[in-house]
């Protein structure tokens, strides 16, 4: 059971519950402590920092996918479904601070409580549910960050081969990442973090414009690309979409590192107005990159500029800005991480903490070099990672936490039918977004092979 924390406190003790009556007389927001909190402006460019990756220049592969008119109208429900998942996770996190007097949960430790403090059934479950929480989020931004690795060598080899009379593998120039990689990644706190990520808001806002700017020139009709492309194609479109727009792994931990939390959601609040400038972004470079380049359109809509020394600059402003939003997407699995190994290293802590670090930039490095496919890793982490903790995690916890509670789960149980909905859609795209990202990387190994590059 959870025993209730002290003022300080930011875990909950696995001994004793409390009950529901101590619901709106403990205001958690008052009682957080918080080493180096983060100012809403610094939040929002997190928020925003951490949703345009490298997903945002996938989008018109993700269009291709999907076909132009349902690409724009699937972009924008999937979003709607993000954010909305987002505010259930945020809200139900908010709930069980208060029923458990406790200032701040991370989202291991909402899976964890809402288990242990549901229904008697579903108690067993607690640590289990906290271990497959945590490896889903290791796994997807871990993932994320092996996608930043081929994306920014990807876009360097492209502008080096130019000027290279023997042109390099891409593996090598994943490799010679690793030194750069491992220098920014022993930044400790996510607050130093925020100038980089403003830096590459600004780099990434102003490699767009010039995007667009090649996009716009001699724009075919809209007529002379597909609406919709085949409903075998759907996965892919579905975990490229999922990968772009999902930013569930870097909300718990802004929002806990927060100066005014209650400032999060709410109208309009952090989340609605950064969810809305990030679908924006996104549905804008899908439809417009589809319908410039049409079924020549690369994974990352960089590699289809031409070879202009402003083209180029793009490519090199873009793979600075993805390069430093590596540390923000790493920051939270190397916290999960050390927290589960720090032990080990009790009398060497900042050096554990460091050679910890040094260890899981090089397993991303190295998983970079082995699958340097783009397009179908991209697809595949997002259907099997976001799609579980995106769109089913949030509402299986808030069945969990309205089952049995004094607000129950409304009338006619509406709470439980449409978070059913909800995780019907996540296990659709979950198991067909996967089996056809795996057939895609496969297919385009064997390619790889029997081409000799």
């Amino acid at each position: 059971m959870i025993k209730p924390a002290s003022k300080d406190s930011k875990q909950p003790q696995d001994e004793t519950a409390v009950t529901d009556t101590l619901d709106g007389e403990y205001n958690p927001f008052e009682h957080r402590n918080v080493p180096h909190p983060t100012t809403d402006t610094e939040t929002l460019i997190h928020l925003i920092k951490g949703c345009l990756g490298t997903g945002l220049l996938a989008m018109p592969a993700a269009f291709m996918s999907s076909g132009l008119l349902f690409g724009l109208v699937a972009t924008f429900f999937i979003g709607c479904i993000c954010a909305y998942s987002i505010h259930i996770l945020v809200k139900c996190a908010h709930k069980l601070c208060k029923r458990l007097r406790v200032p701040s949960l991370g989202i291991d430790d909402i899976a964890e409580v809402a288990f242990r403090s549901g229904p008697p059934s579903m108690r067993e479950f607690a640590s289990s549910a906290r271990f497959i929480v945590n490896l889903f989020l290791v796994l997807d931004l871990l993932g994320c960050c092996c996608v930043y690795i081929v994306f920014v060598a990807k876009n360097t080899k492209q502008v080096l081969d130019v000027d290279l009379d023997n042109k390099l593998d891409l593996r090598l120039y994943i490799v010679a990442l690793l030194p750069f990689l491992i220098i920014t990644n022993l930044i400790p706190h996510l607050k130093y973090l925020a100038p980089f990520s403003m830096l590459a808001n600004i780099l990434m806002a102003t490699g767009l414009c010039i995007t667009f700017y090649y996009i716009f020139q001699d724009l075919p009709s809209i007529t002379s690309r597909q609406n919709f492309s085949s409903l075998n194609q759907l996965p892919i479109f579905f975990g490229f979409a999922i990968f772009a727009l999902e930013g569930i792994g870097v909300v718990m931990p802004l929002e806990n590192n927060m100066k005014t939390p209650t400032h999060f959601i709410g109208c309009p609040g952090i989340l609605n107005t950064g969810m809305f400038v990030v679908v924006m972004v996104y549905s804008s470079v899908g439809f417009f990159g589809y319908l410039k380049y049409g079924d020549a359109t690369e994974p990352s809509i960089t590699l289809n500029l031409p070879h202009t020394t402003l083209a180029r600059s793009v490519k090199v402003m873009i793979a600075v800005a993805i390069f430093l939003t590596y540390s923000l997407q790493f920051h939270i699995p190397i916290e999960i991480i050390w927290k589960g190994v720090k032990h080990k290293f009790a009398n060497h802590l900042v050096l554990g903490e460091c050679c910890v670090r040094v260890v899981f930039v090089t397993i991303t490095v190295l998983v970079a070099v082995l699958i340097p496919h783009l397009g179908p890793f991209i697809s595949l982490v997002g259907a099997v990672c976001l799609s579980f903790l995106g769109l089913m995690l949030p509402s299986i916890v808030e069945i969990i936490v309205y089952w049995g509670s004094e607000e129950g789960l409304g009338t006619g149980n509406w709470i439980l039918w449409k978070n059913l909905a909800i995780i019907l859609f996540g296990f659709i795209g979950f198991f067909t977004g996967s089996y056809t990202s795996i057939v895609a990387i496969i297919e385009k190994h064997q390619r790889i092979n029997l081409t000799g590059g």
